[in-house]
């Protein structure tokens, strides 16, 4: 279990013990803003040994510095100070969580070089830099064994007060993204369908109204292409349908959809043996929307949203679906399974027209690992994005480039359409070598009709992407703070 560190905000005044952390904007003299905690100017020549020079992220640290109530004072280099930007905020709070590890109370003397904004997220950054996934080891090497220990973490600036309002929002969407990395996480054995759909549940206590949709309700309703995918599979699929209602009664609700495969063999066109562990993590877009939900839950966001998460299992059963089987889609149009490892499309196709069809949203927006195609493209560092609408296309980038969850976007088009054709069917589930990432999206459009919608490839940036500043688990909750972002700006006023 993750021990998050306590977070508070406070007037600066003198700093009596325990670990300091300051800051230094590059080429600028530290001592100014260290002055109350190194009477003897044992910072100034610390930093000039060092050779400091408060370069972005850099850091150096003092034990016991003479005459100083601190034990230890940490220093972190800002780089130039009146061009960073909130995604900057965000990593060097993860940079000084790591420099200050588990020291027990942690003064951070922001003074008037940090409002609000800064402070909070900054508290975000430590917060998620916190975040460890251990739940499962029973043997700890010598130095772990003693148990976590409760950390404090005060920050002073001059806009305490406004801080500590904005850190009410932002801890809620910490803690959103701390849940869709425990989802991604959890090994299959432990979170199948249900148990999922039960952990969406716990989002009641929020004031989430959750409804689950049975095998049978989904039979009722036709939604052949999802109960094709889960018909290999002892775990019986589960639709979860979370409504926030925070806007106007008449305000039409904004949507997203969570591919949420939670363990995918491949099914009868079965994946190598090499990697197939990693599968587990199938279910990042629903554990993104279900992360998503609770951001938005926690911090009351003024707006009607709707998640919704098709969960499933894609197994090589004998009674698994085939390729070169037809299965029709809630929508009525028919889908040839060509490869039943190309499955994550056709759970998304049910989801989404039954999303357009029951809440008539103002544009949905879908996430899914779905294909290995857009690492090929983009590699782990950016999600692909497509859409159908430019206005959204942009709120998404734009969002994407604040919060430093970078999206890139990616074409579809009438000969992408084209290549989905089926001989057999009204379309096949992938369209050939070239452009996989590409026709995997087409696939999607053919069920959104003309509602705004972007679709989201987070195949390479949701698991077993590159560590960073404020991540360093194998799930990295990706989308959460990016779409809470887009929230924010674009449909709360």
């Amino acid at each position: 279990m993750t021990i998050l560190p306590a977070i508070a905000f406070a007037k600066p005044t003198n700093v009596k013990k325990g670990t300091v952390v300051i800051f230094a904007a590059q080429d600028a003299d530290i001592v100014e803003e260290g002055i109350d905690i190194d009477p003897s100017g044992t910072l100034a020549r610390a930093a000039s040994a060092a050779k400091f020079k408060g370069k972005k992220k850099s850091t150096f640290e003092v034990l016991a510095p003479h005459e100083s109530p601190a034990e230890k004072i940490i220093v972190i280099g800002l780089g130039k100070a009146d061009e960073l930007t909130a995604s900057d905020w965000l990593a060097l709070g993860g940079v000084m969580k790591k420099a200050m590890g588990d020291a027990a109370a942690v003064t951070v003397l922001a003074h008037e070089l940090i409002g609000a904004d800064e402070a909070s997220t900054l508290a975000q950054g430590a917060i998620l830099r916190s975040y460890s996934f251990k739940k499962y080891k029973t043997t700890k090497k010598d130095e772990d064994k003693d148990e976590p220990k409760a950390q404090k973490i005060t920050i002073q600036c001059v806009e305490a007060t406004a801080a500590k309002k904005r850190w009410a929002d932002d801890e809620g969407v910490a803690k959103g993204v701390m849940l869709a990395r425990d989802l991604v996480n959890e090994p299959a054995n432990i979170l199948g369908p249900e148990e999922f759909a039960s952990r969406a549940r716990a989002l009641e206590a929020l004031g989430v109204d959750v409804n689950v949709l049975s095998e049978k309700e989904m039979r009722k309703m036709g939604m052949g292409a999802l109960l094709g995918v889960a018909q290999g599979s002892v775990r019986p699929p589960q639709l979860v349908v979370m409504k926030w209602n925070g806007g106007k009664a008449k305000d039409k609700p904004i949507a997203f959809i969570g591919k949420g495969v939670t363990f995918d063999t491949g099914g009868i066109s079965i994946k190598p043996a090499g990697g197939m562990e990693d599968m587990k993590g199938d279910m990042g877009g629903a554990a993104a929307v279900t992360g998503l939900m609770h951001a938005l839950a926690a911090r009351k966001a003024k707006a009607n949203v709707i998640g919704i998460i098709g969960l499933v299992e894609n197994m090589p059963d004998g009674n698994a679906q085939r390729p070169g089987d037809i299965v029709t889609s809630m929508s009525g149009q028919t889908i040839e399974v060509i490869n039943t490892d190309a499955e994550g499309r056709l759970v998304l196709a049910d989801a989404l027209t039954y999303c357009g069809q029951e809440f008539k949203p103002q544009f949905m927006i879908n996430l899914a690992t779905l294909t290995g195609a857009i690492m090929v493209a983009l590699g782990k560092h950016y999600a692909g994005l497509f859409s159908n609408d430019d206005e959204l296309a942009g709120q998404i980038n734009e969002a994407g480039m604040s919060t430093g969850e970078k999206v890139w976007r990616m074409p579809i088009g009438p000969e992408y359409d084209k290549m989905i054709d089926s001989t057999f069917a009204d379309m096949k589930n992938i369209g050939g070598r070239w452009g996989g990432s590409c026709t995997a999206a087409q696939f999607l459009k053919r069920f959104v009709g003309e509602t705004p919608w972007a679709h989201l490839d987070i195949a390479g940036t949701a698991m077993a992407s590159p560590s960073n500043d404020i991540n360093t688990s194998w799930g990295s909750g990706f989308g959460v703070r990016l779409l809470d972002q887009m929230v924010r700006d674009a449909y709360e006023g």
